[in-house]
Formats: C-alpha cells, structure tokens, sequence
C-alpha cells in the first residue's frame, strides 16, 4: 500500500534554530569507546567527584516510607521555601520572602522560565562569552537573539563600556553567571557593580546564574540581586547540583520579584508542576550541612585545580589558575588551532575527553574545556597521557 503523504505538518518556526548540547554528543563517543574496551581519560563531565551524602539520601527515603508521595504545592513545601529564604538572606545577602522564591527542576528550569518570560520575539540579550551552550539555545528558543559579549575584552577595556559598545536598542536582558562555565572566571565586585549600574542605567532585566556559588578559591561570590536597586530586576537561578553532588535529583530554585514571579509560576506549573515531593524533603536536608562541610569539599576542588593547572602548564599548554567552578580552560593551539579538531585528537590518540572550546562561544576558540572534578589519581595519570603524546 502506497503512504498518504500528509501536508501540513511542521515544528514551530522558533525550534528551527534550538540544537543539542555538543557535550552529549561528546559524552556519548567516550560511552560507546568504553563499551570497545578502551581506557577514556574524563575531563569532559560537569559532575561533582562525589556521591550525594547519605544523610541527604536517607531524607529522600524517609519521605517515601512516610508516604509523602502526593502532589506538593507546585511552587515548593512551605517549609523547603523558608529554609531557602533563609540561607539566600545568610549566604547570598537577598533579601527574599517565600512568596518570591520557587522551587525547579533544576537551575534549567529557572533560567528556561526567566528568558521565556523576559524574551519578546526579536528581543536582545547581552550574554558574556565563552558561557554555559545551552544559553544560547535557551534565548533562541525564546526567540531572542543572544549578543556576545567577550568577558576578557570587557575585563580589559572596561565592564560597563564594554556591555555599551554591544548592547543594541533591542536589549532587554544581561545573562550573569559567576563563577563562570567554563572559564572558571569570578567577576568581582566592582565588576558586579559596573554590571549593575550598566542594568540600572539602560532598565534591564539581568538573569543571573549561580550555580557554583560555592566553589570559589579566589575572590568572593557576589550575588548581583544582592547590590541596590538590583533585587526588582533580577531572576536567580540556583541549583543544589554542584554544591551537595545532586545532579540526577534536578533540584534548583529562582528568586525573583513581581512581575517577574507570578509569570515563573506559569512556566513551572504548566510544565512539570513542581520538583518531585520526596526531592523536596532531599533539599530540606542538603541546606542543613556545615558550611565547614562545603569548605572542605571547596578544598578538595582546589587540590585538583591546582595539579591539573600546574601539569598543562608543565607541557605547554597555557593555563591560568581559575578562581572559581571546576573546569580548567588551557590554550590549546599548540595541539590544533580548531578546539574541535584539537579535542578529537586528544581523545582519539590520547583518550582524553574535553570539551571544544568553540562550543562555548567564539570567545572559546582555540581553547578546551578540562574538568576536574575527578580522583586526584586520574588528573596525574591525564597529565602523564598529555606529556607522552605531546614530547
């Protein structure tokens, strides 16, 4: 029998330009060279180097065995609400009632929700580049148009002349994220400050993205909703991911002000109506550990920084120190100009995984995105495999 053609059927216009994450990609090849028996050097991951504490697993439990299997208010428990208001209040110095605080699945969820709610068709935002992929596609998909800013250019000619010479009539919105993905770079407060008064200055919304607040090894985490006149006109999105080693959990929260919340409600309701209940009692859990906990861990993060910083550099691949995240950004032309070039190459010959550069913005050519959040052993027997394939 021969197939009716149907006529008529098409995606919305606004996906023609939302892609995939190259990272998937990637993290799919080292999957099927593993399945082939191959050993695969992992410095192209996003995960914690350790598991999700027991204490914050037992929570979990405890809620299934006590049956708290039901519908949650879709906006998040009461009690997981003030908690959160209470650690941005002590932490992050906002100032938030729980009515301006919602819990998401994940801090994608929170950023999705900000740009689809700040974002008209044809509306600009200033993002600083390299950033996270999937801001790009999250504007896109907003039907925005993403303008990228290069974060070392404005570093050296200034933040807020720099934000002036690519900002457009149709800018409405500043993509903030400190430390950032995947440079590692921390804004400073002044820098924060510049950004803030460029926002104030031109009424721009700024979507500010933090999900490494706590891993910062030099400098301070300044959350930007925090400086005056900031609050009414920035989203936070956060994420219990990095810090309690959640990612599977897709635990995050906003923190934002009318009109901004009501709107995020919308987006949270009409599309997954809430972060799972017992993952609620997880969180409730996650924010009572010591600080003396998540510095310990910051000071793990750092011993891994500093041997995989110093080892690039000891075969030639140029790499400042990041103040922030867990990622290291070395030049890479010395191996290929192309980072997607140069990325094949080191996995195909020396079975390490990163991240292209370019995959991160223009801003990122030339350079690979190395994580280390993994054994302290394996950064050591990486840097080995790279002196070897680079003598």
């Amino acid at each position: 029998m021969r197939a009716t053609k149907v006529s008529g059927i098409r995606l919305s216009r606004r996906m023609d330009e939302v892609g995939f994450s190259d990272i998937v990609q990637i993290r799919n090849k080292v999957m099927a060279m593993r399945n082939e028996g191959h050993k695969v050097f992992s410095l192209h991951g996003g995960e914690p180097f350790f598991e999700t504490p027991d204490d914050i697993k037992f929570a979990a439990v405890r809620a299934l065995v006590d049956n708290q299997t039901h519908y949650a208010p879709s906006s998040g428990l009461p009690q997981l609400r003030q908690a959160l208001v209470t650690k941005l209040a002590a932490k992050n110095r906002i100032d938030a009632t729980t009515d301006e605080v919602i819990t998401t699945v994940g801090g994608s969820q929170g950023l999705y929700a900000a740009f689809q709610i700040v974002l008209d068709a044809g509306d600009d935002a200033l993002v600083f580049s390299p950033y996270w992929t999937p801001i790009g596609d999250l504007v896109t998909g907003a039907q925005g148009r993403p303008l990228l800013v290069p974060t070392i250019t404005a570093r050296r000619n200034g933040i807020r002349k720099t934000l002036e010479q690519f900002a457009t009539p149709k800018t409405r919105a500043i993509y903030y994220n400190t430390p950032q993905n995947p440079s590692g770079l921390v804004f400073t407060r002044a820098e924060a400050l510049e950004v803030a008064a460029f926002a104030l200055e031109r009424d721009l919304i700024v979507i500010a993205d933090e999900a490494y607040e706590d891993l910062v090894y030099e400098g301070e985490h300044v959350s930007i909703a925090s400086l005056p006149g900031m609050a009414e006109r920035t989203i936070t999105c956060f994420t219990f991911s990095k810090t309690y080693a959640m990612t599977g959990w897709r635990a995050g929260y906003t923190v934002a002000k009318e009109p901004f919340m009501t709107a995020i409600r919308k987006i949270v309701l009409y599309s997954t109506n809430g972060v799972a209940t017992p993952v609620q009692y997880a969180m409730i859990q996650a924010l009572t550990t010591p600080e003396s906990q998540i510095a310990a861990r910051r000071e793990e993060y750092r011993v891994r920084r500093d041997l995989l910083v110093k080892g690039l550099n000891e075969v030639g691949l140029d790499c400042d120190p990041p103040a922030g995240a867990f990622y290291a950004f070395p030049n890479v032309e010395k191996i290929h100009k192309n980072s997607r070039t140069a990325a094949q190459i080191l996995l195909d010959k020396a079975h390490i995984a990163t991240i292209p550069g370019s995959v991160f913005g223009a801003q990122g050519e030339g350079h690979l995105r190395f994580g280390y959040a993994i054994p302290p052993h394996e950064i050591a027997d990486c840097v080995e495999a790279l002196r070897e394939f680079l003598a």
